[in-house]
């Protein structure tokens, strides 16, 4: 089953700073150490966490896992729960090693270009390239960045290994994805109405008219408004000169309460089926075949690939014009 996420209809800034996220982070594995007493902890002689922290140099992403490892946190377990699922490459790559980082950074690059790549991030294709083939180790910022801009994942990342809530530049983006996450299981059209609300005609229009979202979406005046009082509640939009507007273009994984996610699913794909049984327009299409279990594992990979790069292309979709539903299944039947 291919992951459950709520995507933007246009490309976001970060959400956090990758060098202050950095620098909180690794405050906080410090913990109630002194700076030089962690620093010689890692066989450093200067006070190299005061530098960390001040964000004036970093450690290498490499460095950075061995030190989570060093202080008894399992970082293939934490990546387990990052992924939601053991990727298969960690039976035999160590992942605190350079090729654990470059393992780590293939899968969030799916099958987007070296140019694509440098053109979400700002690094070099030369960069990009040594550090995708374990040649050369990105710091921690730069790994924070890859991820953010690969995944829009960079906050599920950190929270994989420590408390957001302890990181300072991290707290109130978290708090918002969590609430943004709670929305989307309690009301999941509250999502489609935020989309909505970045459409290029609602940006324009003097003022919002109740009732227009709703019919832009097939949906009751009664959800529309319900949907609203969610996105609000959860901080997500606010109304500003007679219009709501979202606070802050965000990407929300909804894969961290796996009962719920399936619920979600299921709301949707039936969402596609009635409107499809209506006779509106769209793309549904199957095939039934028996495969050998090796075959099986090459489409599944084929089809996450394909998968992440349509989020891409809605997520950096512009203009505004209209609010779309993708959805993709693949089920084994026996």
């Amino acid at each position: 089953m291919l992951a459950s996420r709520v995507v933007t209809s246009r490309a976001a800034p970060s959400r956090v700073d990758p060098q202050r996220l950095a620098a909180d982070w690794l405050r906080a594995l410090r913990g109630r150490r002194s700076q030089v007493a962690f620093s010689r902890r890692f066989g450093y002689r200067s006070n190299i966490a005061y530098r960390w922290e001040s964000a004036r140099c970093f450690p290498s992403a490499s460095a950075t896992l061995q030190m989570l490892a060093a202080l008894g946190i399992d970082v293939a377990a934490c990546l387990a729960g990052f992924y939601r699922g053991t990727p298969a490459w960690l039976a035999d790559i160590d992942p605190t090693s350079i090729a654990g980082v470059a393992r780590l950074l293939q899968d969030q690059r799916g099958d987007a270009t070296l140019v694509e790549l440098s053109r979400r991030t700002g690094y070099s294709r030369f960069a990009l390239n040594r550090w995708l083939r374990a040649k050369a180790d990105p710091t921690l910022p730069e790994l924070l960045t890859l991820i953010e801009f690969t995944s829009r994942r960079v906050l599920d990342f950190v929270a994989a290994f420590t408390d957001p809530e302890q990181l300072p530049s991290a707290r109130a983006p978290w708090r918002l994805l969590q609430g943004a996450r709670q929305a989307a299981y309690d009301e999941p059209w509250s999502h489609a109405v935020l989309r909505a609300l970045e459409l290029d005609e609602y940006r324009s229009s003097p003022a919002h008219q109740p009732g227009w979202i709703a019919r832009r979406l097939g949906i009751s005046p009664e959800l529309e408004q319900s949907s609203l009082d969610v996105l609000l509640r959860s901080g997500q939009i606010q109304h500003n000169e007679g219009r709501y507007e979202p606070t802050e273009i965000q990407s929300v994984d909804t894969r961290t309460d796996p009962e719920r996610a399936r619920a979600l699913r299921a709301s949707w794909a039936s969402v596609g089926v009635e409107r499809l049984r209506a006779g509106a327009p769209g793309l549904l299409s199957y095939n039934l075949g028996m495969v050998s279990r090796a075959d099986l594992e090459r489409i599944e990979l084929l089809q996450r690939a394909h998968y992440k790069k349509i989020v891409n292309l809605i997520a950096e979709s512009s203009p505004g014009e209209c609010v779309v539903l993708y959805s993709a299944q693949l089920l084994e039947l026996s």
